[in-house]
């Protein structure tokens, strides 16, 4: 008998996060959804490595999934890191106040582009793969270390100029593919499916932890307009927990979101709202925050080459040096012009006049909320 898929989604405040976050956890079913002997790897989602409000994994995020899997029995947990063309990770964990949390429970971190701490290996899915065998025709190439151990995601409530919205399934794409992920932006709801569907294969447990307590709008994932939505959600379910923040974002997730609708037709997750038990305190049918994509006028380039005129081309661009005019001219957009011009001072008054940047800051200044070490055995 197959359970029905469940997404909790929690109201919580500054004052209650910790808990909220482990609340939802439980509703969500974590206990079932997770292997107690197999390690746990947490993937914390680093879309940009300045702490812009609703691009990151929240601190207060990772130190309440840290808390509900502990309190629940896990605790062999570790995280892994990836890199991007635009993002570094080592410069993200630090601003971002992940670090000091890592520190306070003796998380250890991994990245899966050091020869040290994991090899990528060819794979052959069991499932039909929609794209990436052709896309990858000299073979699909994953991390080792993620065979045989479950894997939380920590995606944040936002928006994504090229898949409508962004969050679990999406938080696969850079742990689990190279950097050689960017051959797969034409085909990216396909792609996020076949993640997904090798995901199920190799992990024995998948959870999803989500964060909606200031979320993305507009042409995310990284220039986007935060909005104060005070949410967490939670699922075993990485489909329903997509539809059902695309829902509250706006948006109709079987029509608007292409990886959603793929997904549930291949029976690898639920994308249909009315299929979702809803648990938690929130009515998600009263929730509709008219969230909208638009452009960054940088991204014009990318919708050009991966999905206008030069798609047919694109490898010319993207699989010879080229690509590095395109790596800088991202770089130079987003760090060198969009930060010091204009995100840097949106964060700063997210800082300075929202309760969720003023616990930003109590994280900055304390590295962890909870007390130690009662709360990770409580």
């Amino acid at each position: 008998m197959t359970t029905r898929a469940k997404v909790a989604v929690v109201r919580t405040q500054p004052e209650t996060v910790l808990e909220d976050v482990q609340r939802a956890m439980e509703l969500a079913g974590l206990k079932e959804a997770l292997d107690p002997n197999a390690t746990t790897i947490l993937k914390d989602n680093i879309s940009w490595h300045f702490p812009f409000p609703g691009a990151n994994t929240t601190p207060w995020q990772l130190e309440g999934t840290i808390l509900g899997l502990r309190r629940n029995g896990f605790t062999d947990i570790t995280c892994v890191q990836n890199k991007t063309v635009v993002t570094d990770a080592f410069k993200g964990e630090d601003l971002n106040g992940y670090k000091p949390i890592f520190k306070a429970y003796g998380i250890p971190v991994l990245f899966n582009f050091r020869d040290e701490d994991m090899k990528w290996v060819e794979y052959h899915p069991k499932h039909k793969m929609l794209v990436l065998d052709r896309i990858f025709d000299e073979g699909i190439r994953i991390p080792d270390y993620f065979f045989g151990k479950n894997i939380v995601h920590l995606p944040t409530v936002k928006c994504h100029i090229y898949t409508t919205t962004t969050g679990a399934m999406k938080n696969a794409f850079g742990g689990l593919l190279n950097t050689k992920r960017h051959y797969t932006h034409s085909w990216i709801h396909e792609t996020l499916v076949d993640l997904l569907a090798i995901q199920k294969e190799i992990h024995p447990g998948l959870f999803a932890v989500m964060d909606g307590t200031t979320a993305g709008n507009g042409p995310g994932p990284r220039t986007m307009y935060p909005e104060i939505k005070n949410v967490i959600l939670a699922s075993a379910d990485q489909t329903a927990i997509d539809a059902v923040a695309a829902k509250m974002m706006g948006f109709s997730p079987l029509d608007d979101l292409l990886y959603v609708r793929l997904a549930h037709e291949a029976g690898l997750g639920v994308g249909d709202v009315n299929e979702i038990e809803i648990v938690g305190n929130v009515d998600i049918s009263q929730e509709n925050w008219h969230f909208s994509v638009g452009d960054n006028g940088a991204s014009m380039v990318g919708d050009i080459i991966w999905f206008g005129p030069l798609k047919p081309i694109q490898n010319f661009f993207m699989r010879t040096p080229l690509v590095n005019a395109f790596i800088l001219g991202s770089e130079v957009y987003h760090d060198y012009y969009r930060w010091p011009l204009k995100d840097r001072r949106v964060f700063e008054k997210w800082l300075q006049s929202t309760q969720w940047g003023k616990l930003f800051l109590d994280y900055r200044q304390q590295g962890v909320l909870a007390q130690q070490p009662d709360q990770t055995t409580a």
